[in-house]
């Protein structure tokens, strides 16, 4: 029975095109309960990893998904013939304050760099790493931006809290003083999870510059 189980699940798994949240795999599940899939996961993910394979059962996103290992993905990506979409290093450096300054407007974002972004801006929301969250009551009522679930998936992030030291930001393309500062003033209350993913999955190889 927990093997047939497992086999549900995994096969939920493979056919979704974005990470499962544990209540997407219960509503398909409903005679069982939520610690039954939950165990369910967890040796699944621990099988994969026994076995040595290509992928792993990652929590991604505050959901589940069957990932290519990171040593494979050229491999991957050699065959699906996709062109590598990157972001510049302006764009990655404006994600990154975006992420770490959220809920912030236009004009704060103009106040890190010292440049205008608006075209960056426009880059990152069609691309679904950031989204509007409303307007704030200043003059003029600026947009506000966050980002996106899509955001986590692609940095392989489970949510805002997991996100790199300022030590580790050189790695998406932010200069550490910088970094240094958006962390410190960072305050995560927006909600990522609310944003549903594009149809896409693309990796984060496919936006590191």
């Amino acid at each position: 029975m927990e093997n047939e189980l497992k086999l549900v699940i995994e096969a939920l798994l493979f056919a979704a095109d974005k990470p499962l949240l544990i209540g997407d795999i219960h509503g398909c599940l409903p005679g069982r309960e939520l610690p039954e899939i939950e165990k369910a996961l967890e040796t699944l993910a621990e099988d994969y990893d026994a076995l040595d394979r290509s992928f792993v059962l990652k929590k991604v996103a505050q959901g589940y998904q069957i990932r290519t290992k990171p040593d494979y993905a050229p491999y991957v990506l050699r065959m699906t013939k996709r062109s590598m979409a990157r972001l510049s290093a302006a764009a990655m450096e404006t994600l990154a304050i975006i992420a770490y300054k959220q809920p912030v407007i236009r004009q704060e974002i103009e106040q890190f760099r010292g440049v205008d972004t608006g075209g960056i801006l426009r880059t990152l929301l069609e691309r679904n790493l950031i989204r509007i969250m409303g307007r704030k009551q200043l003059p003029g009522r600026p947009l506000i931006y966050g980002t996106t679930r899509k955001f986590l998936e692609v940095f392989d992030l489970d949510s805002l809290e997991s996100l790199p030291k300022p030590k580790e930001i050189k790695e998406f393309g932010i200069g550490e003083a910088q970094a240094t500062k958006t962390h410190e003033d960072k305050t995560p209350t927006a909600d990522a999870n609310q944003e549903r993913p594009a149809e896409t999955d693309p990796r984060i190889e496919d936006f590191q510059s």
